[in-house]
């Protein structure tokens, strides 16, 4: 999402001022862009490392800790072989023990080659003793998570898997001496790490390095812990009993996230995080919200407020929607009572609100995991792995980095393929990395996919064009899909993903032309489209696409919808010729085609920063046909920093965005 950048213009600090003034959060507004680095392909590839720092923030609700409900199960006499990057702890740890391993694998590079999966199995951990008063807590787990680090309980319930202490994500502190002085880069590029299906007695206090601070960002209020990140850090299928802040101790930006299927008891602060989506939650209350934050099913949620004039002159930035209406829950591994490991594949379901944590037959399918095939990337190929498949398996993905001659293709229904700790595909002979042929069913979660050269045509590809296969009670799901042109190496890809099957799902995608790190150039990572969907009756849920060179998103099929999109235009467009839709001014982030009759989408933010010193425009953010099906909801443009910006919201629609800080909103079209 964002180069680390170190200042505000005049303009954005007196926008600041205005909104504390107001009562309202501190926002992330960039200054200046990172130098890049050109390499060309994986092998160009180098790791720069950052290390973590933390925040705090607002009283919790008081919660006795409760003992899981549902029996331990017996660990099987022998899992398969997962490799050196997953970790199983159980109960004959100590939370000393735990707190040690935790800090070896918590302190990897943005963009590290290693990848690290941790299981609990079933238990209690830690101690609740000092939960009242964290600052003298005394045996407690309590670790940050860091990239490409994703922690899973084992149980069939979050709470199987209680945590007493914190398990927490704290900015980059830039200012060790006045953090309130330097909100930047804060948590602007803490992506990449996820956490799920555990339950937490939060009690906090900072750890390493940052305990040493003279003021430390890891402090929290009782009862509090935080989950500071921006885009690619999921949390899914959470108890935490009591509360939940978002962003830094000190105000530090953030730039978010995704929280799905969790239960939080007290109440969410979001602070400084200029944009959130919650879905099928439930919340105890909520506090915050800068630009654009949706909440989709979530019990507890604030009323809709987006475009009202607040007390003090702010708007209103939060937009609610009663039930989401097509979703399905990401696959999971857990332990049965029978002590074997499972995948559990929940159902897709419709007009949903709420939690969901059954694991019975009416929730969805089990799987054993002796019909998973378990690939580990120091030994597995393309071949290898299509092979398994071919053959019937399903496929667990464990930690790594997989390079692949051919994509993998899933041409059977209702195949899972799930990634572990951020299991990374990249294609090496400008090929796709993952095909899903015209089945319906398919489920894909929890991979990383990263551009290679040469170029390909398609990194993630849903169904043949005009080959059909989707199925509205069973559809092809993508979940914490991640893709990213150029980063770790140079990357070309014309397309990121690709949706060709009707009624396929997509939850919580973040696609990614990298804007810092390795091989970053307008001619050096090209990408033009991040997702276009050809498919009809297809269903979005948290839609994160980022910089790319034409339209970002394109939508051609009818009955489309979607539930949260969060955008910017590319920084780095060496001049406005070189960024025309033939002749409109720059080009849209999210294009519905012209021919399309019905299309629904609500919660919306364009946001742009042209680094190059250039007057570049983008005539709109949002570019729709004008047609009585056609209808959108709770849109903002923002003008982030750097030159030029864009002229209207939607089509003609919407004041500018363009020179100094500003984000115009309009609240339905047309």
């Amino acid at each position: 999402m964002r180069t680390l950048r170190t200042t505000l213009r005049g303009a954005a600090v007196a926008a600041v001022a205005a909104s504390l003034a107001a009562g309202a959060a501190v926002t992330a507004l960039p200054a200046a862009a990172a130098p890049t680095a050109v390499g060309e392909g994986r092998t160009m590839a180098k790791a720069s490392a950052t290390k973590q720092a933390g925040p705090a923030a607002h009283k919790p609700a008081r919660h006795k800790p409760t003992k899981p409900k549902t029996p331990k199960p017996k660990k099987a006499a022998a899992d398969p072989d997962f490799g050196p990057n997953v970790t199983f702890i159980d109960e004959t740890w100590t939370a000393d023990r735990i707190n040690a391993f935790l800090d070896t694998v918590n302190d990897e590079a943005e963009f590290s080659q290693d990848r690290h999966q941790v299981f609990f199995e079933p238990g209690t951990y830690g101690s609740a003793a000092g939960q009242d008063d964290p600052a003298t807590a005394t045996g407690i787990v309590n670790a940050h998570v860091g990239y490409y680090e994703s922690i899973a309980g084992l149980g069939g319930q979050p709470g199987d898997v209680l945590i007493n202490g914190a398990l927490h994500v704290e900015p980059v502190v830039g200012c060790p001496n006045s953090p309130w002085a330097c909100g930047d880069p804060g948590s602007l590029t803490r992506f990449w790490r996820s956490m799920s299906n555990l339950a937490f007695n939060p009690i906090q206090r900072p750890v390493g390095d940052d305990a040493a601070l003279p003021y430390p960002a890891g402090v929290a209020e009782p009862h509090q812990m935080r989950w500071a990140v921006s885009q690619a850090a999921p949390m899914r299928r959470v108890d935490i009993r009591g509360n939940l802040t978002v962003f830094g101790r000190y105000g530090e930006f953030a730039s978010g996230g995704y929280l799905a299927n969790s239960r939080v008891s007290g109440t969410i602060a979001t602070g400084s995080q200029q944009q959130w989506f919650t879905r099928n939650t439930e919340v105890g209350g909520w506090d915050g919200g800068v630009w654009n934050m949706v909440f989709s099913g979530v019990r507890g949620a604030p009323a809709t407020d987006f475009g009202q004039t607040l007390s003090g002159g702010a708007k209103g930035v939060k937009t609610t929607l009663d039930s989401t209406p097509v979703s399905r829950e990401a696959p999971f591994l857990y332990r049965g009572t029978d002590g074997e490991l499972k995948v559990f594949v929940p159902n897709a379901t419709t007009n949903s609100q709420g939690v969901d944590w059954g694991t019975d037959a009416a929730s969805g399918r089990s799987i054993p995991i002796g019909d998973v095939y378990v690939a580990r990337s120091d030994t597995d190929t393309a071949a290898t792995i299509n092979a398994a498949v071919s053959s019937g398996k399903h496929l667990l993905l464990t930690p790594g980095v997989y390079d692949l001659d051919a994509p993998l293709r899933i041409d059977r229904a209702r195949t899972v393929v799930l990634g572990l700790g951020y299991a990374s595909l990249t294609p090496t002979s400008g090929n796709a990395a993952v095909e899903i042929g015209d089945v319906p069913g398919v489920v894909v979660a929890g991979i990383t996919v990263d551009a290679n050269v040469p170029e390909s045509e398609t990194l993630v590809r849903v169904g043949t064009p005009g080959g059909g296969g989707g199925d509205a009670a069973d559809p092809t799901t993508l979940s914490d899909v991640f893709i990213r042109v150029g980063g770790p190496w140079a990357g070309k890809a014309v397309t990121s993903v690709e949706v060709n099957s009707d009624h396929t799902l997509l939850d919580h995608i973040w696609a990614w032309r990298g804007d810092h790190g390795q091989g970053i150039g307008w001619d050096t990572n090209t990408g033009a489209h991040g997702v276009v969907v050809n498919g009809d009756d297809v269903t979005a849920t948290g839609l994160f696409v980022e910089h790319y060179q034409e339209n970002q998103t394109v939508w051609n099929g009818e009955r489309g919808r979607t539930v949260f999109y969060q955008s910017e235009i590319p920084y780095d467009p060496p001049s406005q010729a070189a960024f025309m839709d033939g002749s409109r001014l720059g080009y849209s982030s999210y294009r519905v085609a012209d021919g399309v009759t019905t299309h629904d989408a609500v919660g919306l933010g364009v946001y742009s920063f042209f680094n190059q010193g250039v007057d570049i425009r983008v005539q709109s953010g949002i570019q729709v046909p004008d047609a009585a099906g056609v209808r959108l909801r709770s849109m903002t443009s923002v003008f982030l920093n750097g030159s030029g910006g864009i002229n209207r919201v939607v089509n003609d629609t919407g004041e500018p965005a363009v020179g100094s800080f500003a984000s115009p909103q309009v609240v339905s079209y047309p």
